[in-house]
């Protein structure tokens, strides 16, 4: 499936801080569109982003930009699941397929706050798909992400085929007083494909892949890290899938592998609580676009999953 015309929609938001409260400017082009903003609490700004396509198809570009303020606060989601659709093999001008791409790029101020959490990305069998996000934030900025993929609509049989996706995550650190880069907090560059899909050190067969990242706004002692670790790890209890977590020089980063959706959003849940309790911050509420039937975050909810057995490593 491939327009003739493909898409390429921009998102262009600047969030700043208004008294207790985290405002929004900016907007969407098209197939992008921004609903309705709610006030979190601590001052959070919650926007939803919807895209009106309803999938994307090969050549379709989004390209999202986001500014904090200094002591600014923003929750990115999207309304539903992203779906990519198939393009090896559809066009006889272009049998090799095209790309759809998505570049997101995030510029946090002092004290700011992001949390970027899209829901889950569904690759059609032979989809060609590209991810690029690009974080800048000073030492006293938190950003986090957490997304999920599955690689072919398995409820119907379906795998990826030759389809690929692609991802790079790049989390660099600001000097405080000039605002020039520092070190660099993470660089991930991922590509899921071919024998990648089956290999015993890729995603041995399974159909979900996800990744957490967070920069921490503090210093985090070995003491931070032992705990956020250590409940992180027990926190995949009763959980289907292969889940690793690790430590970052400022921050943490997790990884899921397995055959539940659900099962990675819940243990990303568990972990996004304790990185909002680590910065001294309510519990997070599911947002209300989410179209879920369980609750993620309710500590019984992580006893009741019978689907498979969890695989702890570390």
């Amino acid at each position: 499936m491939q327009r003739l015309d493909p898409w390429h929609g921009h998102c262009q938001l600047q969030l700043a801080r208004s008294g207790d409260r985290t405002r929004h400017q900016g907007g969407c082009s098209s197939p992008l569109k921004l609903l309705r903003a709610e006030d979190g609490d601590n001052g959070r700004c919650e926007l939803p982003i919807l895209h009106t396509a309803g999938g994307l198809v090969g050549g379709d570009q989004l390209s999202i930009n986001l500014e904090l303020a200094p002591n600014s606060r923003g929750l990115i989601t999207s309304v539903a699941a992203q779906k990519v659709y198939g393009s090896i093999g559809r066009s006889q001008l272009k049998p090799e397929g095209s790309w759809a791409q998505q570049t997101v790029t995030c510029q946090l101020s002092g004290g700011s706050d992001l949390e970027w959490l899209p829901q889950e990305l569904v690759l059609y069998a032979d989809a060609l798909y590209e991810q690029q996000l690009t974080v800048q934030l000073p030492a006293d900025a938190s950003f986090l992400s957490a997304e999920i993929v599955r690689l072919g609509r398995t409820a119907a049989g379906e795998q990826l085929q030759q389809g690929r996706w692609r991802s790079g995550l790049s989390i660099q650190r600001l000097n405080n007083t000039t605002s020039e880069p520092q070190s660099w907090e993470l660089v991930d560059r991922l590509e899921l494909a071919g024998k990648s899909l089956a290999d015993l050190h890729g995603l041995h067969g399974q159909p979900v892949f996800g990744s957490l990242a967070w920069a921490a706004p503090m210093p985090m002692t070995a003491e931070i890290l032992d705990d956020l670790l250590n409940g992180a790890r027990q926190d995949r209890e009763g959980l289907a899938g292969t889940m690793h977590c690790s430590a970052l020089d400022q921050g943490f980063i997790a990884r899921y592998a397995g055959p539940s959706s659900r099962d990675a959003r819940f243990w990303f849940s568990r972990i996004w609580k304790r990185t909002r309790l680590l910065r001294n911050l309510n519990e997070p509420r599911i947002p209300r676009v989410w179209p879920l039937q369980e609750l993620p975050l309710e500590q019984s909810a992580f006893t009741t999953n019978t689907a498979g057995t969890t695989t702890a490593t570390h």
